[in-house]
């Protein structure tokens, strides 16, 4: 079909979206059925192509973080900034940008993708750049067992041109360099060995976090590499110099996130921005959406915290002091949660135990309940009505900061019901 037909039938059916409430996916899965190649052609025109930014944990925040060095150096940058990761989602974005001459007015893309999705949309479009952020076990429903998902990433490691940058710390997303075709090359970004024990691959998932394993023998030179870090400040070794940042951003994950996406980006622009400047551009940036979102919702604090698969969770609550907040869990089994919940097992929850958790809420609230009481944490109240829970959450008086951690499903719902307390762009 001619690109003309194919932007104004995606426009009217993204319009009639928008006045029925939202939804990031119909616009681009109508486009999907009438032009299969419409994604994949506009963004060949980008001039500075585009960038494919996967893995496990991490893909909507690293790929903000991506986007906004990148605009600080002066580029005009496309993405999917509401974290709707499979094809159409992208697809729905490009009607909202794009002008009446057919094309993206944008420099560089920058693209949050599924890991099997990422796969159907190397075939169609060409890739520059990729950012491979780790494989952990997610969506066993989905994607079967890890190796299965590190075959995919593996894919889009072997269809990137130019630079494909990898996690040094991950040993199956570390040999994807292995795979690197077209005359690409490999660069790298991690953590300094003593955080090992926080930032743990999926083998060694299970390690508490206060053990410290030996420091690998065989360490790829890296980029980018994660010094140190506190609450909010982070420390990062670049071209053999330290660059400290106090971040916007919250939780121990987006700190390593954040050094995926310097080393992206120094690959990316080169000499075009100093690291310095890269710096001060990090430290500017806020979460994304549901990412550890915080709100104010009558005086008090709350922060919405995504959780998906174990090494998530894990590293969620290892980056908070429980005896500071109260917490809700909300948990929804839908398909883009994974409908496979026997993950929650594979968290320990028992940090929580001293303070216990005010309320689980939906879908598997029962589910949840069960697994915190193997785990000696006490819960106040069971609703699997998100919006009952969510009401009582809020008005139970205990006073403080509180934290909502939320499957994916469970957080777009949330979000929509908050609009009656505060103000909050709607994304999904």
């Amino acid at each position: 079909m001619h690109r003309k037909y194919t932007i104004i039938i995606g426009k009217t059916v993204k319009k009639l979206a928008n006045l029925r409430g939202g939804g990031t996916a119909l616009p681009g899965l109508v486009v999907e059925k009438i032009d299969r190649g419409f994604v994949g052609e506009l963004l060949a025109e980008l001039p500075k192509g585009v960038i494919v930014v996967s893995g496990t944990n991490g893909k909507t925040t690293t790929t903000k973080i991506v986007s906004e060095l990148l605009g600080a150096a002066g580029l005009k940058v496309f993405t999917n900034k509401t974290g709707s990761n499979f094809v159409r989602g992208i697809a729905s974005a490009i009607l909202g940008e794009v002008g009446k001459n057919g094309k993206l007015p944008h420099d560089i893309a920058v693209l949050e993708l599924d890991e099997a999705h990422a796969v159907q949309f190397i075939k169609n479009a060409p890739v520059q750049y990729s950012l491979i952020l780790n494989v952990m076990r997610d969506q066993l429903d989905r994607f079967g067992e890890i190796d299965y998902t590190a075959g995919l990433l593996q894919k889009v490691a072997a269809a990137t041109q130019k630079t494909v940058v990898l996690n040094r710390d991950d040993p199956r997303v570390s040999a994807l360099a292995t795979s690197l075709a077209n005359g690409a090359s490999a660069q790298y970004f991690g953590a300094d060995p003593t955080l090992h024990g926080v930032f743990v691959n999926d083998d060694k998932l299970h390690q508490s976090t206060s053990e410290q394993p030996l420091p690998p023998t065989d360490l790829r030179p890296a980029l980018v590499e994660l010094a140190s870090f506190n609450e909010h400040t982070a420390v990062f070794h670049m071209d053999d110099k330290l660059y400290e940042v106090r971040m916007q951003l919250s939780g121990v994950y987006n700190f390593l996130n954040a050094a995926g996406a310097l080393a992206l980006c120094k690959s990316v622009l080169g000499t075009d921005i100093s690291n310095e400047q890269l710096i001060t551009a990090l430290g500017t940036i806020q979460p994304a959406f549901g990412r550890g979102e915080t709100l104010v919702i009558n005086g008090n604090e709350l922060e919405l915290v995504l959780v998906k698969n174990p090494a998530g969770f894990r590293l969620a609550l290892a980056s908070f002091n429980p005896a500071e907040t109260s917490a809700m869990i909300a948990i929804n089994d839908m398909y883009a949660d994974g409908r496979d919940m026997s993950w929650l097992w594979d968290v320990d929850f028992s940090s929580l135990k001293d303070v216990g958790v005010q309320a689980v809420t939906g879908v598997r609230a029962y589910d949840m309940a069960l697994r915190l009481k193997y785990d000696n944490v006490e819960t106040v109240s069971v609703e699997p009505d998100l919006k009952l829970a969510l009401d009582a959450f809020l008005m139970s008086g205990v006073p403080g900061k509180k934290r909502i951690f939320c499957t994916y499903t469970a957080m777009l719902k949330l979000r929509r019901l908050l609009r009656k307390y505060t103000k909050l762009e709607i994304m999904g």
